[in-house]
């Protein structure tokens, strides 16, 4: 009931629709009863078993209720039919007409309410769910695959929807319908109704044991939908790299494998949740029968109960099994929804190692320097840097050369916290980045990536990422600094066009630019450079090299060069070599001093 509860606390928002639901359902179940004991008149009238009642009856106490309003219908009945006894049956079919319109109008009134309280609670969770995982650091989804978390936000929360959520229609209204039912049946017959309670409790047990693996059964199932989500997730991703290998039977084999134990798992998990309708539907029948033995003994033998208010009884026990039924099923419910609340559950309260301080230095520009002091970083066991130092002074750049794993771009990873250092710190003017808002720090940084990450969405609102309310003058000129204007311009809607998944639409070096002019845009005084030509044809890396100049010019810039033509006018190149600092200084410098970095030099043909 735990994760029942943390669900439920959603649900706090929409109280009101909750309590309206509570008060139509208490109608409902109120109405259910009665509609069923108002057969009891309509079958005497019938059966010409009522008895005729001249003058109004005299209330004498508690324990005459029943023979009073036996006596006071009839009394009505007779005084509105007279001798006509089709009058008398019509007044009656009308009474039984009149109940179970209002029990189905309170019934669709209490639905109608709830339906504002599941889907709402619903929205707020995946809108949790979506704020977390923007909020979550990079790290955790090194550890979590994509398509396992696209899982948990869309058929995980809806079978919370379909499970806890369907329970709050069932948490008044089917208990309340057996209350007010078992009330009533009492009232026809208190040694019938007693001869009942023995029997349920025995159905109970067989029910409930039926259910009690479900949970574990919903949990693989869970799992993996998630598995098989990853895989189409990674093959869309990376169709190129699968047809050019000619690997589509690999990674159909793998989805196949995968989406052979979901049929397994899913076939154990149904064949457990439907055996509960029919066993449930057995037993009661099986109540139902014992009833109809006791209590047609009771009627026919010992005349202590009369044949109208039998059949009446009968429809009554058999009012409480749809709702028996339905309790039977929330149970399962609950224990397939626990499975699906945790794995949600697991994404909200995940914690976020990268914390927000307490008390926030207010730092909105950059005036000095950089400062990485003694840092020490690990990602998992294996240590990045051991009491690593550097200094960037501002209006400076800095490049960062060394091979692949040498540390460049955990540096730029650190310096915009993606990552916590785990030893020393990185200050901004002398102030520990852990002591300024993520907000503020990343407000004073520009980052243009390898890989140009841009959206299915027109080119305006791609550049307009780095400054949400800018105007089409500024988004021009930023894309006239980014060497972008002129291919914009000549797209079918201009500014206006849509660019494609991930800009599929657009070549490589224009996609590229795109990513500077956003960054352009955004105007931070400290720029972060990560691989950003590396992955382009010789005409369009000096178009974005000739951008990425123009974008420089005046800030400070970190600069993660694997084509070392692009740095040779940095302030201060640094070559890494396994997370040391192995040499430093200008071009020429190194190249003067003939170590690594001519090395490098000399293997790219450059020197």
């Amino acid at each position: 009931m735990g994760y029942f509860r943390k669900i439920l606390a959603f649900a706090l928002p929409y109280r009101k629709f909750g309590f309206l639901n509570i008060f139509f359902n208490i109608l409902y179940a109120l109405f259910s009863a009665l509609s069923f004991a108002a057969l009891i008149p309509m079958l005497d009238v019938l059966f010409d078993q009522s008895q005729k009642v001249y003058s109004p009856p005299v209330y004498e106490g508690i324990g005459q209720v029943k023979p009073f309003l036996q006596d006071y219908i009839n009394y009505r009945i007779t005084n509105y039919a007279g001798e006509d006894e089709m009058k008398g049956l019509v007044l009656v079919i009308g009474l039984v007409l009149v109940l179970f319109l209002f029990k189905n109008l309170f019934n669709y009134l209490a639905m109608y309410f709830i339906t504002f309280l599941r889907n709402g609670v619903l929205k707020d969770i995946r809108n949790k769910m979506y704020e977390k995982m923007v909020e979550l650091p990079i790290s955790y989804y090194t550890e979590k695959r994509k398509g396992d978390v696209i899982a948990r936000i869309t058929s995980d929360v809806l079978e919370i929807q379909h499970s806890f959520l369907s329970i709050l229609e069932l948490i008044v209204r089917e208990p309340l319908t057996i209350l007010f039912t078992i009330l009533i049946m009492f009232f026809i017959s208190v040694k019938l109704t007693l001869f009942v309670f023995i029997f349920i409790p025995l159905a109970g047990m067989v029910i409930s044991r039926i259910g009690k693996s479900l949970k574990k059964k919903s949990l693989r199932v869970q799992k993996e939908q998630g598995e098989f989500l990853s895989i189409v997730e990674e093959t869309l991703g990376g169709l190129r790299v699968i047809k050019a290998f000619n690997s589509e039977s690999r990674f159909a084999e793998t989805f196949k494998n995968s989406t052979r134990r979901f049929y397994h798992f899913s076939n154990r998990l149904l064949n457990r949740q439907n055996l509960a309708s029919p066993t449930g539907e057995f037993l009661g029948i099986l109540v139902i029968g014992v009833l109809l033995w006791f209590g047609g003994k009771m009627v026919l033998v010992e005349n202590s109960l009369d044949a109208s208010s039998f059949i009446a009884y009968m429809g009554l026990a058999y009012n409480i099994l749809t709702p028996a039924k339905a309790i039977s099923k929330a149970s399962y419910g609950v224990r397939k929804g626990n499975a699906a609340a945790e794995r949600v559950l697991e994404v909200i309260e995940a914690e976020n190692p990268i914390r927000e301080p307490e008390n926030p230095v207010v730092k909105e520009d950059f005036s000095e320097e950089i400062v990485l002091d003694n840092i020490s970083f690990q990602y998992e066991k294996e240590p990045v840097f051991r009491e690593f130092s550097l200094k960037i002074p501002k209006g400076s750049t800095l490049a960062l050369v060394g091979q692949s794993g040498s540390g460049k771009s955990t540096i730029a990873n650190l310096v915009t916290r993606f990552y916590d250092v785990t030893g020393g710190a990185i200050t901004i003017d002398g102030v520990d980045i852990r002591d300024i808002r993520k907000g503020d720090l990343r407000n004073l940084m520009g980052l243009v990536t390898q890989e140009s990450i841009l959206f299915n969405d027109s080119v305006e609102n791609n550049i307009r990422l780095g400054k949400a309310n800018a105007t089409d003058e500024e988004i021009m000129a930023a894309a006239k600094i980014a060497n972008a204007h002129e291919f914009i311009s000549e797209l079918p809607e201009g500014y206006k066009t849509n660019i494609g998944d991930g800009g599929s639409k657009l070549s490589g070096g224009q996609r590229q630019r795109l990513s500077i002019a956003r960054a352009v845009l955004k105007n931070p005084p400290i720029m972060i450079l990560d691989e950003a030509t590396s992955a382009l044809d010789t005409e369009s890396e000096r178009l974005v090299q000739d951008a990425l100049e123009k974008m420089m010019a005046n800030r400070t810039s970190i600069v993660i060069a694997h084509r070392l033509s692009t740095i040779q006018k940095a302030t201060n190149i640094v070559v890494l070599e396994k997370g040391k600092l192995v040499e430093q200084g200008t071009h020429a410098e190194l190249i003067k001093s003939k170590g690594v970095y001519k090395k490098l030099v000399e293997m790219q043909s450059l020197g």
